[in-house]
């Protein structure tokens, strides 16, 4: 049957969109877009007229338009969102590459908007349509909808493309064997008797049960709790475990932050005795550790006739101070064989640094103080012939260098809150009787004379606060030097200072007398003193054995060096750096490079992160306030940015080299500093403490009483409070100490115990300890900021195995054989204060199964 043709409808007009009020979730959209604008194009003005990138105030004008069009109800928003999502993209990959986490930084909160503008309700809207349960929008997926899915799965296909790249990584595989393993220095194979094991500070152990085949298998043999962990009144911030154990014997040797020695079974962790020193309260403390104890064997002949007398005495202070009240009596502190059980039957002996400035002789066997040490007292007195006592200001944070004869000891003096600060005088006693032997003055580094009646060494002079290395075959001691405080700001200091300040210094074991300088860094204004214990190797350099000395540096240089001369081995080279230091100060033209150096690329724009487009515009706009020419910029009052900064590329952790490969184990860590110089009115008046004012006794740290300035000093993040410069902060990286390559990196460590929920991205954290070598092939390494003991794959730095800690690990780990045959590797893990890790008081040991 024909049908009757019906006319065609009338065009009507598009119905008028609904008011905006009606759908909520479009106002919102509308709403969130119109601040990230504002903000964005805000902050974007302020960065583009201090000479930053336009990006984000086109962004701001981009998204406000956006914003516009939405409450128009134009479908070209979902357009316009779209190219501006696809110029974000195409932007971060011209700036980041493949770099996952500046990828993300960039495109996070705009790919989250971008998924809200898909949403239906705002396709009804944009299409006219009124909002129907059940239905599917006329608009679809055409369009502006279908363009902005497309270039969302295409930033998506980019971010999930560069998280299965590392575009950091270097990857090889360091060389096999080049020699022989020469003797331990009389230490046993499956024993530890220095910090670095021997005094060579290789961190190596000769022992090969774990294998990268089974290190997998490692398992806990078992855990030790001291009972003494931070936070009781009169601790600084900084109290930290960082002690690296002994091993002799069938015994285990630790020192806690409160300074309590303690033997344990090393076979079975079992506590055999425990010594108090009964350090004085009250003290001005910056740091409260013990890194290590030093042990001596008592085979050594007897020590040199020639002593010089421990007579007070008093010698122009450094940098040009006026002399420092000479102190001619020693304070008073506890005398250890008074207060504990005491012996005149020491074979052996053990010495303990404490923090009210001891240094006192155990009996490993008991825990006894061998009473004929120190004439009696069981303790040699470190405040005789000191300038500016004040107990807590000096000690030694670190283990003495024991020897056959002779004990050598520095130690660490305030930082940065006055001019008028005790000497960093290094000491040499017998090693049996604690006389003094001589004292070299870092002030007057060629005067070797012994002190006059009522004369004290030089105040603020540069002091050894990191481990020493000794060569006794040579018989030199290796000294890392620091800088006289103030820091930051250098305009006293006299010629002598500068020669030697951060630098490595070898002396003349049997007499001190200064053999040869090696200046890392010439007139520090960064606090980029020498932090590491010089590794000794002899290394195999054009067919001919080098007997060399490796020192790392904060500033990421690794100097090889010829240890009888101090001459370069493999090249270093100076270079430009920036000038204009502040009022009344210098800066040296030139700075040493070494051909092997982990010196990071200079930080621009490009450079920052942040949680968000947000945090990473306001780190922008930070660096272009702050004063930043690359490494090396001088201090400044309108702020300067340090990077790296004086956490140090590397620090007292140092490295693990391995003296049969002739290869090194390194951590790497990257994180900007910033200082701010602040004009001192007078002498007196607290400039940079704010709401932190010093409790009890502690320091006011950063006021540099008598300077010119004291200093602001902070690490650079975001407001957020995360670093301002993009990840990676942390590797690790094997380094061919022959050629001078870096054979491979990778990046280490999680931030599951940083961020505020535990994300085990692994971005690379920093470290703070050092790591060990094993002769199995297998590194270890536990002072990530994650609570964590990682074993390595030697050859290519491949992750083998990593086991839980409780708290921090900012320790060193060592590796014996206990008494049942096996292997254990054992570690401290009981945090640090200033880097905020997990307090704790644990010492852990693993081993294979029985």
């Amino acid at each position: 049957m024909p049908t009757t043709p019906t006319a065609a409808p009338p065009h009507l007009p598009a119905p008028p969109p609904p008011p905006l009020r009606q759908h909520w979730l479009s106002l919102f959209i509308v709403v969130l877009l119109a601040l990230v604008a504002l903000v964005l194009f805000a902050g974007g003005a302020w960065l583009l007229m201090l000479g930053g990138t336009p990006y984000y105030v086109l962004s701001g004008a981009a998204l406000g338009f956006v914003a516009l069009l939405l409450v128009q109800a134009q479908p070209m928003a979902l357009w316009v969102y779209a190219a501006f999502v696809l110029a974000t993209l195409l932007w971060s990959l011209w700036e980041v590459g493949l770099a996952w986490w500046g990828l993300a930084a960039r495109g996070d909160v705009f790919f989250v908007l971008g998924l809200l503008l898909l949403l239906p309700a705002v396709a009804r809207r944009l299409s006219h349509d009124p909002p129907r349960s059940g239905t599917v929008p006329s608009m679809g997926w055409r369009g502006g909808r279908g363009a902005l899915a497309g270039v969302l799965v295409l930033y998506f296909g980019v971010a999930v493309a560069s998280w299965m790249v590392d575009p950091f990584a270097t990857e090889g595989q360091l060389p096999g064997p080049r020699g022989s393993l020469a003797q331990g220095n009389g230490v046993p194979a499956g024993e530890w008797h220095a910090y670095g094991r021997t005094g060579h500070g290789q961190r190596y152990a000769p022992l090969a049960q774990i294998t990268p085949d089974n290190v997998g298998q490692l398992q806990e043999a078992w855990h030790f709790h001291t009972g003494d962990m931070r936070g009781r009144p009169g601790d600084p911030e900084e109290t930290t475990f960082e002690v690296t154990p002994l091993k002799v014997g069938d015994h285990l040797f630790i020192c806690t932050p409160h300074q309590n020695v303690i033997a344990l079974d090393a076979t079975t962790g079992e506590e055999l005795w425990r010594f108090d020193p009964k350090i004085r309260s009250g003290l001005a403390l910056q740091h409260l550790t013990c890194r290590g104890l030093s042990y001596w064997s008592g085979q050594g002949a007897s020590a040199p006739e020639s002593a010089a007398p421990d007579t007070p005495g008093q010698a122009p202070a450094a940098g040009g101070e006026a002399p420092a009240a000479p102190a001619l009596d020693a304070p008073d502190l506890p005398v250890a064989a008074q207060d504990s059980p005491a012996t005149d039957d020491c074979p052996a002996m053990l010495y303990m640094p404490t923090a009210d400035g001891r240094v006192i002789a155990l009996d490993p066997r008991s825990g006894a103080v061998c009473r004929r040490f120190g004439g009696g007292t069981g303790q040699i007195n470190l405040w005789r012939g000191m300038p500016n006592v004040r107990l807590g200001g000096y000690y030694s944070t670190s283990p003495v260098v024991a020897t056959q004869r002779v004990l050598v000891v520095g130690g660490t003096v305030l930082d940065n809150v006055s001019v008028r600060e005790p000497s960093g005088v290094v000491r040499g006693y017998d090693v049996r009787t604690g006389e003094l032997l001589w004292a070299w003055d870092p002030a007057h580094p060629d005067d070797n004379a012994p002190l006059q009646p009522g004369q004290t060494y030089s105040a603020s002079s540069p002091n050894v606060w990191s481990i020493m290395s000794v060569d006794e075959a040579l018989g030199l001691v290796y000294l890392p030097l620091g800088n006289p405080p103030p820091d930051q700001w250098g305009g006293r200091r006299n010629a002598e200072v500068e020669r030697v300040g951060s630098s490595v210094v070898a002396l003349e074991l049997a007499t001190g007398q200064l053999r040869w300088v090696f200046q890392t860094v010439h007139h520090d204004l960064w606090d980029y003193d020498v932090p590491s214990q010089p590794t000794l190797v002899d290394l195999n350099i054009q067919g001919a054995s080098v007997p060399a000395l490796v020192q790392p540096t904060k500033q990421g240089e690794l100097y090889v060096l010829d240890r009888r001369t101090g001459k370069p081995v493999h090249p270093v080279r100076e270079v430009p750096v920036p000038q204009g230091a502040a009022e009344g100060d210098r800066t040296a033209p030139t700075q040493p490079v070494s051909a092997i150096s982990f010196d990071p690329e200079p930080l621009t724009g490009a450079s920052m992160w942040g949680a968000t487009p947000f945090d990473q515009l306001g780190c922008r706009i930070a660096l272009k306030r702050l004063r930043y020419e690359g490494r090396y910029t001088p201090p400044s009052t309108e702020g300067t940015l340090v990077y790296p900064g004086n956490f140090g590329v590397f620090n007292w952790g140092s490295i693990a080299v391995d003296p049969v490969r002739q290869v090194a184990f390194t951590t790497p860590a990257y994180l900007a500093f910033t200082s701010k110089l602040v004009p001192r009115p007078d002498d007196t008046t607290l400039m940079v403490q704010g709401e932190n004012r010093p409790e009890d006794d502690l320091p006011a740290l950063n006021e540099n009483f008598g300077a010119p300035f004291a200093v602001k000093l902070a690490a650079f993040t975001s407001p957020l409070g995360i670093p301002c410069q993009a990840p990676p902060w942390g590797y690790v990286a094997g380094v061919d100490l022959v050629s001078g390559e870096v054979v491979w990196q990778h990046r280490n460590g999680t931030v599951r115990d940083l961020a505020p929920v535990p994300l085990p991205f692994k971005m690379g954290v920093p470290s703070l300890g050092g790591p060990l070598i094993t002769q199995g092939g297998v590194a270890f390494l536990s002072g990530t900021l994650d609570y964590y003991l990682r074993a390595y794959d030697l050859d290519t730095g491949e992750t083998l195995w990593q086991s839980r800690l409780p708290a921090g690990g900012q320790a060193t780990p060592i590796s014996y054989l206990g008494r049942d045959g096996r292997q254990y590797v054992v570690v401290a893990a009981g945090g640090h204060g200033s880097l905020g890790t997990k307090a704790g008081d644990s010492v852990i040991a693993y081993a294979l199964p029985k």
